[in-house]
């Protein structure tokens, strides 16, 4: 019986330990930006590169979700709300869902998936290949050549690209609203302006800003603790994305909380 529960609880130890080691990692990789993005020298190029990268690799991507999410939404909410002839209630629903949800939420998964797993990978070939021992061999701080401009541009580029896939979400369900649902195209608009509030964009685009700070710092702590070569690489690449997106799902819940509590109006 023994021989059986001793590798559990060695297993359940080791687990626990690497997740104190990633909060520990995190907090200090956190405390290291902090410093090195108050003092010279400024990569500003590097970080006008890594937005032009990562809006331009995630766009299409976004774009086609989007517009897939706003579709299915606008037919299911549609077809659930006819029973009881709320159909008109559609351009209410989906604008408010989108805005504040699944805009931010699914936009920060694909980029977790993407941008993510590319920053991890980027960044752990660096390390298994040495180059971020020869660059501090050189004096140059990988924290502020490295992590830093990945982690501005994502908190960047993300808030963008959440606007962009609202947008398009909404198109998205007014096509189907018109061809499925026989929506007027302009009730359409007028009822999904008059829904939306400037509270709703703002409110899905913080939610990235931390989506996108969690997302950068993770996959960048990563690749900086990498070992074991290109199975290491590999590995890192798995956990980054699996990491991130739990997070996004938990936090996601905890930020609607807090909104609910101090932005959205109580009806």
């Amino acid at each position: 019986m023994t021989e059986l529960v001793t590798p559990y609880f060695q297993r359940l130890g080791h687990k626990i330990l690497d997740q104190v080691r990633f909060a520990g990692g995190f907090a200090v990789l956190c405390g290291q930006m902090a410093r090195e993005l108050v003092t010279p020298p400024f990569y500003f190029r590097l970080v006008v590169e890594q937005v032009f990268f990562i809006g331009t690799q995630s766009f299409l991507l976004v774009a086609v979700t989007a517009l897939a999410t706003g579709s299915v939404m606008a037919l299911q909410f549609g077809n659930g709300l006819a029973r009881f002839g709320g159909t008109l209630y559609v351009p209410k629903v989906v604008a408010l869902t989108i805005a504040r949800e699944m805009g931010p939420v699914f936009t920060s998964l694909l980029v977790a998936g993407r941008i993510g797993s590319g920053i991890a990978a980027e960044v752990a070939s660096m390390k298994v290949t040495q180059q971020i021992d020869a660059m501090r061999a050189l004096g140059t701080s990988p924290i502020k050549r490295i992590v830093t401009p990945r982690v501005l541009a994502s908190l960047i580029a993300l808030p963008i690209l959440t606007l962009f896939a609202d947008y398009i979400g909404l198109f998205g369900a007014l096509l189907v609203g018109k061809t499925e649902l026989n929506i007027n195209t302009e009730y359409f608009i007028s009822k999904a302006v008059e829904t939306l509030r400037m509270y709703d964009l703002l409110t899905g685009m913080a939610k990235t800003i931390v989506f996108a700070f969690f997302i950068s710092v993770t996959a960048c702590w990563r690749g900086l603790n990498t070992e074991g070569g290109t199975q290491g690489v590999g590995n890192s690449t798995t956990w980054v994305v699996v990491t991130s997106s739990i997070f996004i799902m938990v936090s996601d819940f905890f930020l609607t909380k807090l909104f609910i509590v101090t932005v959205y109006p109580r009806y």
